[in-house]
């Protein structure tokens, strides 16, 4: 499987920082090189799940127009910070010191300031920040803890923001608009629905904003900054997503990603303002563009392609129509920016053997340059495992793709317990980044499957809704014939595999284990919902209407209760931890708290773990160990009985 190699000959410097008793825990500054040894022998016992939770990483890089400053986001103090690095001394300075870290943040045209949101305690209801680059200095823009703003964007002139909030009425985003010098807030486009601000021409008279039908279909439209006027970018019929519009540099065109070609793939395409009719770029291939973005000059366009789940980033000069070299990494390739001439580029990178990092990629040059240098929390990364992309038939014959993690010490046909993982979404993708927990898991002998069940991201749109509605138990059924599969080739054996998951991937494991109980010993479900009744009724009110394009109306009771865990408890025979945050407004505690209770009344096996300070996941640096080692030694209590020594006496 790919690991971190050059593919090409260029100048690779991995920087050393001016000064190296530095410790803030991401900057342990270990030269790490990109290209990774063969692994070592395993140690006797791997190193605790704690001290893999505080491996770190550096991520959301954005650059000043010069390139000479990086601002980026991390978790280092336990909560994510945002940091700013000068691209030449390499000393990082820590900008905000919010008790419960920044939601997001984005980087004015002009360099000087940063505007970011920023929730307490998971309820995401983010409130936004001023922050000068310069001097640190930090300004609160609106003070409205009931209510969610988000998607800030600057104009080309850096003094007005543009952001979404639902102040309306709760349910509705409306775009507002900023004033920065005044503080003075105006509505500019009152749609119904979920509408997000984008780009905005460099003239400042346009402005893009998406509008989110459901996960799976989106409308572009074209506002007029001045008078609020405002057109639909592609007129369409049917479900179809336009997403990262941006303006080329004549503000005539737009850039935009789409799957609203026949083969149902997101791909590249242009359209002009005036015709509204849209021409795709990528016309060939199985593979979707994942992420796409312009330079400030609108020369150079940068985007990724999702190559079964590997992300790998190209480049093109618009002016003069060629592809431009790109880094020689292979792994996934996140986010990116690029300074005012598009000439450097930082972006974040990691591959399964290695955490997200940030690096600078010259082209001209070509040069590559690590940035930054995230710690290993005393670990050996040279120890860590690559998966091995698998595919196995379903009950219907259609192939799911998955990535199978074998412990270093595995030994054909010798049969190891298992992990399967399921990721959220459903709209959403396992990739194979850096996981830590496992790695963890992995040292400590076990396996790990991570399936991309049907209604999974990455493969088009045909296979995007192969589970919507009536079909939702299907990608159930894809999970039960992984588990199948694994024991069909010897990896694992009946009584040695648990499944775990978080969001919809915590309803997959209460569904697998309400559908299949005899099939796993154990089970993990993080923010899972058990009723999808009690669900639609609780969550936060923007987000009903976008779940109910998913998983049906709440008018069809019935079927909602057909596919909900808590109607089958009486059939779990499977030990399940629960985890929930009381702040969640995505899936509210009383999905735990029902689910917990009725196992309970049923005589089952059920352990809850409950976070008063989180939200839809656990975010805190204290929180993520107590829960990690609670997971540990819940697998290890029911997967690994078999092998613990007896007690004397």
């Amino acid at each position: 499987m790919p690991t971190v190699r050059p593919r090409m000959a260029v100048r690779l410097r991995v920087s050393r920082p001016a000064v190296t008793s530095f410790n803030l825990a991401v900057f342990t500054f270990l030269v790490t090189a990109p290209v990774l040894a063969e692994p070592t022998p395993v140690p006797a016992s791997a190193p605790d799940i704690n001290a893999f939770m505080q491996i770190g990483a550096a991520g959301n890089p954005q650059l000043t127009p010069d390139g000479r400053v990086l601002l980026f986001s991390s978790a280092a103090t336990g909560v994510n910070q945002i940091y700013r690095l000068d691209t030449r001394n390499r000393w990082p300075y820590q900008l905000t010191v919010f008790t419960d870290g920044v939601d997001f943040y984005n980087l004015s045209p002009d360099g000087k300031t940063i505007v970011c949101g920023v929730s307490h305690g998971g309820d995401e209801n983010a409130q936004l920040w001023s922050i000068d680059v310069a001097s640190g200095r930090t300004v609160v823009l609106t003070q409205k803890p009931k209510v969610q703003h988000g998607d800030a964007v600057f104009s080309p002139d850096s003094r007005t923001i543009y952001f979404r909030s639902n102040e309306e009425n709760s349910k509705d985003f409306y775009v507002y608009r900023m004033d920065l010098a005044t503080g003075r807030q105006s509505r500019l486009l009152a749609m119904e629905g979920s509408n997000s601000p984008g780009d905005v021409s460099r003239d400042g008279k346009w402005l893009l904003v998406t509008h989110n039908v459901s996960n799976v279909a989106t409308n572009v439209y074209v506002v007029d900054t001045a008078r609020g006027r405002y057109s639909e970018l592609i007129p369409h019929q049917g479900e179809v997503l336009y997403v990262a519009a941006q303006f080329d540099a004549s503000g005539k065109s737009v850039y935009v990603i789409s799957n609203g070609n026949p083969e149902g793939l997101l791909r590249r395409a242009v359209v002009p303002v005036e015709t509204h009719k849209i021409s795709f770029i990528d016309t060939a291939g199985p593979w979707e563009v994942e992420a796409m973005g312009l330079s400030p000059d609108r020369r150079i366009l940068g985007w990724t392609m999702n190559e079964d789940g590997y992300v790998r980033l190209h480049m093109r000069d618009l002016i003069q129509e060629r592809d431009l070299p790109v880094p020689p990494l292979d792994g996934l390739v996140g986010s990116f920016a690029f300074t005012e001439d598009g000439s450097r580029l930082a972006f974040e990178f990691s591959s399964p053997t290695s955490t997200t990092d940030i690096w600078m990629w010259d082209g001209s040059a070509p040069s590559l340059d690590k940035l930054t240098f995230s710690t290993y929390a005393g670990i050996d990364p040279t120890t860590f495992v690559n998966p091995k992309l698998v595919r196995y038939a379903s009950f219907d014959g259609l192939e799911i793709p998955a990535f199978l993690y074998l412990p270093p010490n595995y030994r054909p046909g010798k049969p190891v317990p298992f992990v399967v993982h399921l990721h959220g979404g459903p709209e959403s993708q396992f990739q194979p980044g850096f996981v830590r927990h496992f790695q963890y898991l992995l040292l400590s002998g076990y396996g790990v499957f991570a399936p991309n069940v049907r209604g999974s991201t990455g493969y088009g749109k045909a296979y995007v809704d192969k589970d919507n509605y009536k079909n939702r138990l299907d990608s159930v059924k894809d999970l039960k014939a992984g588990a199948d599969y694994l024991i069909k080739e010897g990896y694992s054996a009946p009584g040695m595999m648990a499944v775990k998951g978080a969001s919809y991937g915590g309803y997959m494991t209460l569904a697998a284990i309400t559908e299949y109980p005899s099939t796993f010993s154990a089970a993990v479900d993080e923010v899972g919902i058990a009723n999808f009744v009690t669900f639609l009724e609780n969550t936060a009110a923007y987000r009903r209407a976008l779940r109910e394009a998913e998983y049906g109306p709440l008018t069809d009771r019935p079927f909602l209760q057909s596919i909900s865990p808590l109607t089958k408890v009486s059939e779990i025979k499977t030990p399940l931890l629960i985890v929930h945050g009381t702040n969640d407004p995505r899936v509210p505690i009383g999905e735990a708290r029902q689910m917990a209770a009725a196992i309970k009344s049923q005589g089952g096996v059920v352990d809850t773990l409950v976070f008063g300070d989180e939200g839809h996941g656990v975010s805190r640096r204290p929180n993520i160990l107590v829960y990690y080692r609670k997971m540990v030694d819940f697998l290890d209590q029911y997967l690994k009985r078999e092998i613990r020594p007896a007690k004397e006496g």
